[in-house]
């Protein structure tokens, strides 16, 4: 079993910063990719930010200049820090872990922005 775990969401005003965590867990030997997505009410989940085990990132034009992906490979962890943020970048933020032959999804965590 595989576990994929985020944390950090919740309310915060426009222009505030955000630090959102995704720990993964369990059987697991190595994780290509980690990626965060999003998906706000009514429409499509859409990638944000994504990392290889290199360090390679690939970034969502909305969120350019704004978040960073980053990511422990001893820890299995993942973190997207969120800044300038904007009423535009409410959504649920799931995490994803690529590994040999599997995705696995977190649960979400719910980030709000709004004054």
């Amino acid at each position: 079993q595989v576990q994929v775990v985020e944390s950090g969401g919740g309310l915060v005003q426009p222009g505030g910063s955000l630090r959102l965590s995704c720990a993964v867990s369990g059987s697991i030997f190595t994780i290509y990719t980690m990626g965060w997505y999003r998906q706000a009410p009514g429409k499509q989940r859409e990638l944000v930010a994504s990392i290889t085990t290199d360090g390679n990132t690939n970034y969502a034009d909305s969120v350019k200049g704004r978040f960073t992906i980053s990511r422990d490979n001893a820890k299995n962890t993942a973190y997207l820090q969120m800044n300038s943020l904007k009423p535009e970048d409410t959504a649920v933020y799931y995490c994803k872990s690529t590994s040999p032959f599997r995705d696995d999804w977190g649960q979400g965590t719910q980030v709000t922005v709004s004054s």
